[in-house]
């Protein structure tokens, strides 16, 4: 099978859009409405969970045919759990004040349903390739929302993007104000609706 098939193709970009494990399948949802009053950390959280998420895919993939059934999902906890503390390391490392910033949520990466989702139900069951592939897709799509939600606050609500000014001081003399209430979780939720109703309005057959 060719490495880009139509097969892995799908794999890969199913999860952007169509099947985004954020706005389809629900998943990842806590950490969407906690890291996105900003879009440094998003991009941050968005990047590590990809990296994560397809490389325990990898992972599990390549031992699938070793593990033993009763204990497949303690082995899927550990396999995370050291990328999890990996990747927190070299956060701590490298970008520290965006690791302070988002505080536990990249040690409770190891609790994200998108994660043992796609273990359990991918690459437990499929060659190295499409799962890596898969936890990619699967990772970019949860970090295009996680952005998107990101962008529309942090602008909207601090007139910032990756911290630097946007809104001109002129807009402001003119009496145009930040919209306090886009940095408060809830606008998350609510941003977040906006856009699964835009893409199921967009494609109804995904209402099926």
């Amino acid at each position: 099978m060719s490495l880009f098939s139509k097969e892995n193709r799908e794999t890969f970009f199913s999860p952007l859009w169509k099947n985004n494990p954020v706005t389809m399948q629900v998943l990842g949802i806590c950490s969407a409405l906690a890291v996105t009053a900003k879009l440094e950390p998003a991009l941050v959280m968005g990047l590590s969970v990809t990296i994560i998420v397809a490389v325990a895919n990898l992972v599990i993939s390549l031992l699938r045919n070793t593990i033993p059934n009763r204990i497949r999902i303690i082995v899927q906890l550990v396999v995370v759990a050291a990328l999890v503390t990996i990747v927190s390391e070299f956060l701590k490392a490298f970008a520290y004040d965006v690791s302070v910033e988002l505080s536990v949520f990249i040690g409770l990466i190891i609790t994200n349903c998108i994660l043992m989702g796609r273990l359990e139900a991918f690459a437990m069951a499929n060659g190295p390739w499409a799962s890596f592939l898969d936890g990619l897709g699967n990772g970019f799509g949860y970090a295009t929302i996680l952005v998107i939600v990101a962008a529309i606050r942090e602008f909207l609500g601090s007139g910032t993007l990756l911290g630097k000014e946007i809104i001109g001081k002129e807009i402001y003399e003119l009496g145009y104000m930040n919209n306090g209430l886009m940095l408060l979780a809830p606008m998350a939720l609510i941003i977040l609706g906006c856009i699964i109703w835009f893409q199921r309005a967009k494609n109804p057959e995904l209402n099926d």
